[in-house]
């Protein structure tokens, strides 16, 4: 069986948000699938995926000022600026990122870890809502 949808998140803040209860309630179809994988592909170049740490929110605080460092708001550094600050930045954290998450599906569940968590990671400081594109894939 194949499936796949398109999602439209609610708008977030800048920083890192757990977003694994927004998916899971718009794909229920994903309860049929006994044994099956799920890819979660963000179409945006700003704002990009992982699975990390779901317990504590010091973790997605950590995220947000590693990246801040690794990748500094400096325009003088950058030739791409011309949605400000963020922009260039928000590119090059989410090419380190990546756009997209492979989960394995058991039991018509997400076959995560205990204190595993899909994260939304937004760049932008006003980056809007955005679409997730699900495939579901199994028996």
């Amino acid at each position: 069986m194949w499936i796949q949808k398109e999602i439209i998140l609610s708008p977030k803040p800048r920083g890192y948000h757990i977003i694994t209860d927004e998916i899971l309630r718009e794909i229920p179809e994903i309860k049929n699938i006994q044994t099956g994988l799920a890819n979660i592909f963000i179409q945006h170049t700003s704002a990009a995926l992982t699975i990390n740490e779901n317990a504590d929110p010091s973790v997605r605080r950590d995220f947000e000022s590693h990246f801040n460092r690794a990748v500094p708001e400096d325009t003088s550094l950058y030739e791409h600026t011309l949605e400000g600050t963020d922009d260039m930045t928000s590119h090059i954290k989410s090419s380190m990122l990546g756009s997209s998450v492979s989960i394995p599906v058991t039991n018509g569940r997400f076959n995560l870890g205990t204190w595993q968590g899909v994260y939304l990671c937004e760049h932008r400081n006003h980056g809007g809502s955005r679409k997730l594109v699900i495939t579901l894939n199994g028996e």
